[in-house]
């Protein structure tokens, strides 16, 4: 089973780009954030005809999440992370699919800090890690995929020393990361890979992609259920060369239940 993460920035935009994807790495579930649009305008026809039902949580011109899962419809579970029922950014859907449980989330950027932004960005940390224990507590096969805005050590990000003061590098951010990770959770990449660079994001500018001055912001947490069925992790490097692309590249799982 192959599971992916991808934020698009903006699906509309960047539909052909997402359903070349879809047809090129045939995930069986994927997550995207950054959907920037609305519920009416989500391109529902457009994902079932290239073979994907899909649950969305829209909001206009930015944040979104939606959970695709092909030849079938995910199960709805969750629309909204609990906890604050004043915060209406859309960020946070969770659905069921192949009894399993997929959270896709896309956490706050934070910048500046410091700022209402970066206090904003800790508190929302705080209710996924409370969450997250909650999600371990029923021991229902789990899994937290998404844009994590956070760069979980010095080799997750292209010349550290220039991101010190970044909401995204902060060692609050690190820690919050750090501390849902100790729950039970399994980081797949780097569970994978645990000494090798890699990155999931590159900025538009100073050819940031062709000199691989990246970060690995982009992530899929697995329960202590699930983690035992990982076979392989990756970034799927080659959409992030496309023309009118995200500047996010996915990152796929493959899982095998059973553990074999």
């Amino acid at each position: 089973m192959k599971i992916a993460t991808y934020n698009v920035n903006g699906i509309n935009g960047r539909l052909t780009n997402v359903l070349r994807w879809l047809k090129e790495d045939g995930p069986d579930v994927a997550c995207l954030q950054e959907l920037k649009t609305d519920d009416a305008r989500f391109p529902r026809k457009e994902l079932e005809r290239a073979g994907y039902g899909a649950v969305w949580h829209g909001q206009r011109s930015w944040n979104g999440v939606a959970i695709l899962a092909k030849g079938k419809t995910p199960i709805l579970t969750r629309r909204g992370l609990p906890g604050d029922p004043d915060d209406t950014h859309s960020r946070y859907i969770e659905a069921a699919v192949d009894g399993m449980l997929i959270g896709c989330l896309y956490l706050p950027n934070g910048n500046p800090f410091p700022g209402a932004k970066f206090e904003y960005k800790l508190r929302w940390f705080r209710r996924l890690s409370a969450y997250a224990a909650e999600l371990l507590e029923i021991e229902v096969p789990s899994i937290l995929a998404g844009d994590f805005n956070v760069m979980p050590t010095e080799i997750d990000v292209y010349k550290p020393e220039r991101w010190q003061d970044d909401a995204l590098f902060r060692p609050e951010v690190r820690t919050a990361y750090a501390q849902l990770v100790a729950q039970g959770w399994t980081d797949a990449v780097r569970h994978l890979h645990p000494g090798e660079r890699i990155y999931t994001f590159w900025k538009y500018w100073r050819n940031s992609f062709e000199r691989d001055a990246g970060l690995r912001i982009d992530h899929l947490l697995l329960s202590p259920t699930v983690a035992p069925w990982l076979r392989s992790a990756s970034v799927r490097r080659k959409p992030r060369g496309w023309e009118q692309t995200s500047d996010h590249a996915p990152v796929m799982i493959e899982l095998e239940a059973g553990g074999g």
